[in-house]
């Protein structure tokens, strides 16, 4: 795009929680042949565990480590300074579990892009984890492109494990490594909690994050289907003529991560609706632009309102 500077270094970026396995798992990437081919390249490491990286069994050894211990020193200044000094081509970092991803996201100079970012987590104790500081597993879970159970056996409820993680991105890609080496990669299906192919959808308060997830990232599958569904009003006299705001307050992890995620609808009667209203609301599905959007996204033509009380459970989430 116009204006994006260009990806000078590309950085591979490894995160989980201590013991998970990160430190053996870049170990075995910097010692396959087809990924270090010669690349001068600088291991980050933002916490140390008991395994330490061997440079003298990879297959390039122009490879060189560094140590951030504190958050303090993750800074774009900072980062820079350790690959000049490098002279690397490239970065792979191996972060720390208990620090948030924007603290990197935030330091990295302009010019460097994540290439990949894998998870790596013991299937152990995953589910410990995910009980405890689940807000730091959802913010390792929802940009990653992969997670790898390391430690698993088939004790271990792997659909409990499938159902945390695609519950936090629909996208990501499981592995499963047992104890004794195999790798199982997951081809669970996750079908949907309605029926996508109907015409008309009538939503259960318990699907509304799941199916608002589902029309924001593939909008042409719904268009033309009629929802109907449980939602607040928003309202604003910026808003068009005749345009109002209906959805949910959404839970992705925690209390502290709680938004209304709500989409654009029109109508006639928009001026008897009041804000936080809730309403019992049936709409066609269309894809259009609108300045409440940037770009296109759905955009549902009200057919039927009615007064409704909140659901059960008034904030939705994923699981």
């Amino acid at each position: 795009m116009p204006g994006m500077p260009e990806i000078r270094v590309p950085v591979y970026l490894f995160t989980g929680f201590l013991e998970a396995g990160k430190t053996r798992f870049i170990q075995q990437t910097l010692e396959d042949k087809r990924f270090n081919t010669g690349e001068r390249t600088l291991v980050i490491l933002c916490e140390e565990g008991e395994e330490e990286l061997d440079v003298s069994k990879m297959s390039s050894k122009d490879v060189k480590t560094v140590v951030i211990e504190d958050i303090s020193e993750l800074t774009e200044e900072n980062i820079s300074r350790l690959v000049d000094e490098a002279n690397a081509q490239r970065v792979l970092v191996e972060y720390n579990g208990m620090w948030q991803l924007s603290e990197l996201f935030n330091a990295l100079p302009a010019d460097f892009g994540i290439y990949q970012e894998i998870m790596l987590a013991d299937a152990s104790t995953f589910l410990s984890y995910n009980a405890n500081i689940r807000s730091l597993v959802v913010d390792k879970l929802q940009t990653a492109e992969l997670i790898v159970f390391n430690r698993y056996d088939d004790s271990i409820d792997m659909l409990e494990l499938h159902k945390i993680c695609r519950g936090i991105s629909r996208g990501i890609n499981i592995a499963y490594e047992y104890t004794d080496g195999r790798v199982q990669y997951d081809d669970i299906e996750d079908p949907l909690p309605f029926d996508v192919n109907a015409d008309k959808i009538d939503l259960e308060d318990t699907d509304y994050a799941l199916w608002y997830r589902d029309v924001m990232e593939e909008p042409k599958k719904y268009e033309g289907k009629t929802m109907t569904f449980k939602g607040i009003v928003a309202v604003d006299d910026k808003f068009p003529e005749n345009t109002f705001a209906v959805g949910r307050h959404v839970m992705t992890c925690c209390v502290e991560d709680i938004q209304y995620m709500g989409m654009v609808a029109e109508w006639s009667g928009v001026k008897n609706l009041k804000a936080r209203d809730w309403i019992k609301v049936t709409a066609k599905v269309a894809i259009e632009k609108n300045k409440l959007y940037r770009g296109k996204g759905p955009v549902l033509k009200v057919t039927d309102v009615s007064m409704t009380t909140p659901p059960k459970q008034e904030v939705a989430t994923f699981y």
